[in-house]
């Protein structure tokens, strides 16, 4: 099977600008493309790895991937999908942050011999003259047209900012820039970067009588519909600082059965073959295909090693009851949270976060879900002093969701 077909029995492209051409290119090894990351953290998260994913397929075959790190479009932010405006951040913030993505991204393209580049679009968007860049681009750009994008609706209900308006022209002109500069011929984003990625063919086809081609990537989605990557303490991060190889493995071991299928086709690099025999696998085979699952996605972000490492620990913890939990994800606690000495589960589970808050925490308590150190715990009073936080209290929260809570 050719990548190009494979990247379709995946499940992963959404939409393409010329599907005869873009398939052609593609399977011989003869895209240039670009897709573009925001440096609006400084790390990578789940969203971005299904783009890695696919830019490591890609350049497996042959095609050569450019990273565009937004250094100038991270100035305004970009609209796409959501209701309020983006935080304003400094240069100095976005430059680290454009930093600390260069360093998670070389786990998954392969940058030496010119086999991929990596460039910032802050080079060509920061020195543009106003005036310069209305004539030679913005004329190019009917407001209507813009207006009916699907990019801008959900802040057209809240009031769309004449900052954010210009996101799409800012991405459009780096396709072009990008085709000038490198040859780059097709970009690759999410599908809710249809509209912007239209422009930016649209623009070099105006420009510079060109054609180039745009390919959306299905956004990962879980089957009630809502973006996948989210916890309810927030993102899955790639750095294991934010969010630790454990917790990465404990985020993918505990998807719903319904996703697993799709998400071992979507984001793993197991031969569909075997991914197609567990299609009909069922009931607590399919705990099997989530391990394999949570195992091969912890291998790519974090190491094999790791990998291991979070699989025993997961197994070990929720088997036959054994395990210490000297493996688990660590929250610290500090002086603050003690009154005479001790500090009361309620405080000890939200400061975990356990809970979104003490009146959740009180719930799970009431209902029988805590337990710490294996036993359960149902009075909201109990408190636990500070020598018995020394070496560390494993608290749980229903079967899935656990920390070893230690003071500072």
């Amino acid at each position: 099977m050719q990548v190009y077909d494979e990247l379709v029995a995946r499940g992963l492209i959404a939409q393409v600008t010329n599907e005869d051409e873009i398939r052609e290119m593609v399977n011989n090894g003869k895209a240039v493309f670009y897709i573009g990351f925001d440096p609006t953290a400084d790390s990578l998260h789940v969203g971005h790895f299904m783009a890695l994913c696919l830019m490591k397929r890609l350049q497996m075959a042959g095609n050569k991937p450019i990273a565009l790190i937004g250094g100038g479009t991270a100035m305004i932010g970009d609209p796409s999908g959501r209701t309020d405006m983006r935080q304003m951040m400094t240069k100095e913030t976005i430059q680290h942050n454009c930093d600390c993505f260069k360093k998670q991204m070389s786990k998954f393209i392969d940058f030496s011999d010119g086999k991929a580049i990596m460039v910032n679009n802050a080079d060509w968007l920061l020195p543009l003259n106003y005036i310069e860049m209305l004539r030679d681009v913005g004329a190019h750009f009917s407001v209507n047209r813009m207006l009916t994008a699907e990019c801008y609706k959900k802040r057209m209900e809240k009031g769309l900012s004449f900052l954010e308006f210009n996101y799409m022209i800012m991405q459009s002109y780096d396709f072009y820039m990008l085709y000038q500069k490198y040859g780059c011929n097709m970009q690759f984003g999410g599908d809710d970067q249809w509209s912007n990625m239209l422009g930016g063919t649209e623009l070099i086809r105006r420009k510079l009588g060109k054609d180039a081609h745009a390919m959306t990537i299905t956004l990962l989605l879980n089957s009630e519909g809502n973006k996948m990557g989210k916890t309810a303490k927030g993102a899955v991060w790639l750095d294991p600082e934010k969010t630790s190889p454990y917790e990465f493995y404990q985020y993918w071991r505990n998807v719903s059965d319904a996703d697993v299928l799709k998400c071992l086709r979507m984001l793993t690099f197991l031969p569909l073959e075997q991914i197609d025999e567990m299609d009909k696998w069922e009931g607590s085979q399919l705990n099997e295909a989530k391990e394999i699952l949570a195992y091969e996605l912890t291998k790519l972000v974090h190491s094999e090693e790791e990998a291991k490492k979070a699989q025993e620990s997961a197994r070990a913890l929720f088997g036959a009851g054994a395990g210490d939990g000297s493996d688990a994800p660590v929250a610290e606690l500090s002086e603050e949270d003690f009154k005479d000495g001790q500090v009361d589960i309620l405080t000890i589970v939200h400061k975990a976060g356990l809970a979104a808050s003490r009146s959740e925490a009180r719930r799970n308590v009431q209902q029988g879900g805590v337990t710490v150190d294996g036993e359960k715990v149902t009075d909201i009073a109990a408190a636990y002093t500070r020598e018995q936080l020394q070496t560390g209290l494993l608290v749980k929260r229903g079967k899935k969701n656990f920390k070893k809570v230690i003071v500072k």
